[in-house]
């Protein structure tokens, strides 16, 4: 594997892929409608950022000659039905086309936990169905490997730190299925065994959940991300029907929503290990917990450790 094709690598897991290739000897290529977005890997000494759109016709046939496997990370997270079908099941369905025409078929591509054409959301089944369209193209030829990820977590995640600031701001935090379930895992983690599909043969056909080793209520993320901050709230779960009323707001105010009514819908289900495929440990990756790691980040207060707490308090009286 000498040359990648990352799709999505100027994203906040596309960044820590291409470190990892980068370490592994691995050139990487990364297309983007607006190259000042990349500045996060333009460092890295072996990538290479080109401007291109790639939801665009034609862009794939002239990107994909000259490498020997892609790396799909594109999705959205929110949107109407159209935007949904377009990124998450039209590319794909183009993407397995484009390599095959190409004859570049190793893929890796990453998907959700609980993608399911039959799921609750337009996010989980648009998810699902990208998955059908792929492994129709795998029947082809394809040389295919699915991971399903559960939430991600890490230094620049737009999850915890989002809750981390909205307690900053606010007295107490009102929030939308604070029972859901989820098994989050580091962005680290995730990087390193997309990496490691690519290095193995024997991930080909294979569907990997990534999870950490953890299972976590919403509401006692929210309070994790309250705490290691230095600003812990209390926390009010919402019943469903004021949830969506909130979704509803959200969704009506300019820019992307911090909440949806399609987020709710997925979280009806939870974001959890099925238990019946395998995860990262048969990569031979050890999924990190959640606190340690996020307590590197979220302690926006000063680290953890109390005797550099005291150092820097000293200095700051000095």
């Amino acid at each position: 594997m000498k040359r990648v094709l990352v799709l999505g690598g100027t994203g906040f897991v596309g960044r820590h892929v291409c470190e990892q290739l980068t370490r592994r000897g691995v050139r990487a290529t990364v297309p983007t409608r607006h190259p000042e977005h990349a500045k996060g890997v333009q460092t890295l000494p072996m990538v290479d950022v080109v401007t291109d759109n790639v939801l665009r016709d034609c862009a794939l046939e002239r990107l994909l000659p000259g490498h020997d496997a892609v790396v799909n990370l594109i999705a959205v997270l929110h949107g109407d039905q159209r935007r949904f079908e377009q990124v998450h099941v039209e590319f794909p369905r183009r993407l397995g086309e484009a390599m095959l025409a190409a004859q570049v078929r190793r893929l890796v591509h990453v998907s959700a936990l609980g993608a399911d054409p039959a799921g609750p959301s337009r996010y989980l089944r648009s998810k699902g169905e990208g998955e059908a369209v792929l492994r129709q193209a795998a029947a082809a030829g394809l040389a295919l490997t699915v991971l399903r990820p559960s939430v991600i977590f890490g230094a620049e995640d737009r999850f915890l730190n989002v809750f981390a600031r909205l307690q900053q701001r606010l007295p107490v935090v009102p929030l939308a299925c604070a029972d859901a379930r989820f098994q989050p895992v580091w962005v680290a983690d995730v990087a390193c065994a997309i990496a490691e599909c690519l290095d193995r043969d024997d991930t080909i056909g294979q569907t990997y959940e990534c999870v950490g080793p953890e299972v976590w209520t919403l509401g006692d993320l929210v309070r994790l991300a309250g705490r290691l901050s230095g600003h812990p709230r209390p926390v009010i779960g919402l019943p469903r029907a004021l949830a969506y009323v909130q979704a509803r707001l959200m969704e009506m105010l300019p820019g992307e929503p911090l909440l949806s009514t399609d987020n709710l819908r997925s979280m009806e289900v939870d974001n959890v290990a099925s238990g019946s495929l395998p995860t990262l440990r048969e990569l031979g990756i050890t999924p990190s917990a959640v606190e340690p790691v996020a307590a590197r980040y979220l302690d926006w207060d000063g680290p953890a450790d109390p005797l550099i707490r005291l150092r820097r308090t000293a200095h700051r009286r000095r």
